[in-house]
């Protein structure tokens, strides 16, 4: 699957047990943090991120406009838009596949029936072909200012999409919404029946995770430098630990048994998000019009 140009710049990366923790960062041009460029760089993913696998395998110069403008009006049509998460959805969808090559299955999109309608669940389902078989790879995102929020709310809210029930129900609705075109719709299916031991989806499941924050070392930077990776370092090595720790023990004091499964930390160092927020927001109006 084709996909835009990578943009982000990876400046951190750690491996840990079951898992590795990444920052990325948009860069500088002209001394200046890259928010203009950045928001481009998010709209240009708009397509694969809110298109159905076959509308996306229609996409032509026929179509173009009408089915660009049709995924701009998906993501939402509203002026309340501050405090929306659907770019944190994008930024997430763009980590897991500059990063990990994944392949999306579904876009929460296809959940709303609405369009400024906020939608439980996870905020995306992608696979990875292994050699073992099919990856699911289940995500959560907060596009937040605050890294210490954000973590506090993601973990709680992993934790609570991880109970059976709840699983049960979002692959339910997961396979209702698969693209019987996609080419891997049979092997994911396969992967979330309702007979399958939940038991058996946690060994083939990746939980990526990405959140954001405003940053002292992405505002006070004016170049990606050896300086600005020691000091984004200096900022997120603790932090990364405390997700997993706080993960770790909020999983364990709910479901009595140890976090097994494969966690992929992704966090974005913002300069500033009011200014990011206001020139994605006046694109994506832009590609709406």
């Amino acid at each position: 699957m084709d996909s835009p140009k990578p943009f982000l710049t990876e400046v951190y990366h750690q491996l840990v047990p079951l898992g590795d923790d990444r920052a990325l960062c948009a860069g500088y041009e002209r001394q200046e943090w890259r928010a203009d460029q950045l928001a481009d760089h998010v709209l240009e993913w708009l397509p694969e991120f809110a298109l159905k696998h076959s509308e996306l395998e229609d996409l032509g110069h026929s179509n173009a406009i009408r089915l660009i403008r049709r995924a701009a009006k998906t993501v939402y049509q509203s002026e309340k838009y501050q405090k929306r998460g659907e770019f944190g959805e994008i930024l997430l969808h763009i980590a897991m596949r500059q990063l990990y090559e994944t392949l999306p299955a579904i876009s929460k999109i296809f959940y709303k029936s609405s369009a400024n309608e906020t939608v439980k669940g996870f905020d995306a389902v992608h696979v990875v072909r292994a050699e073992k078989g099919l990856e699911l790879w289940v995500g959560e995102t907060k596009f937040y200012r605050c890294i210490k929020s954000a973590i506090r709310d993601v973990v709680k809210e992993i934790v609570d999409h991880l109970e059976t029930d709840y699983l049960r129900s979002e692959f339910i609705f997961i396979a209702n919404k698969i693209d019987p075109n996609w080419p891997e719709a049979q092997a994911l299916n396969g992967l979330i029946d309702h007979s399958r031991s939940i038991d058996d989806v946690f060994s083939s499941m990746c939980i990526p995770v990405l959140l954001t924050y405003e940053s002292n070392a992405a505002r006070q930077s004016f170049k990606i430098d050896e300086q600005y990776r020691a000091a984004i370092e200096n900022e997120l090595k603790a932090e990364f630990a405390l997700l997993r720790t706080t993960l770790a023990d909020k999983y364990r004091e709910r479901y009595s048994e140890d976090f097994n499964i494969t966690l992929h930390v992704i966090v974005i160092p913002l300069a500033d998000k009011t200014q990011l927020i206001e020139y994605m927001d006046r694109k994506l109006k832009g590609l709406q019009a």
